[in-house]
């Protein structure tokens, strides 16, 4: 099991950029890929992107591709989220997760079935 807890949320003008961080602690960092997920108010929860364990591979939402970027520092256990630009679509609770392998398995993470979960920060965004 994984401990996450994400920061960095908060009010950004649209065209703006916003990071958003989530530091693990609990397991191996660099055996987890790590990943972001977002929750509109009255929407489901959905993908935005993921890192596999060594940073090597990343896999991202189409409505992100281009704007968004994940990374991670395995050194301090923490993952990230480049919002760059964030538009009016983009409001929203955002979570980090961590999944069992190191490797980036889209199915999985297009089923949200992962191993832990963080409690997530706001993002709002004025235009």
């Amino acid at each position: 099991q994984v401990q996450l807890v994400e920061s960095g949320g908060g009010l950004v003008q649209a065209g703006g950029s916003l990071r958003l961080s989530c530091a693990a602690s609990g397991r191996t960092f660099s055996s987890c890929a790590m990943g972001w997920f977002r929750q509109a108010l009255g929407k489901e929860r959905e993908f935005v992107a993921a890192i596999s364990g060594s940073g090597g591979n990343t896999h991202a939402a189409d409505s992100v591709k281009g704007r968004f970027t994940v990374s991670r520092d395995n050194a301090k256990n923490t993952v990230y989220l480049q919002m760059n630009p964030p538009t009016p679509e983009d409001p929203a609770v955002y979570s980090c997760a961590a999944d069992r392998s190191p490797l980036i398995n889209p199915t999985i993470w297009s089923s949200k079935k992962l191993g832990s979960w963080g409690q997530g920060t706001q993002v709002t965004v004025s235009s």
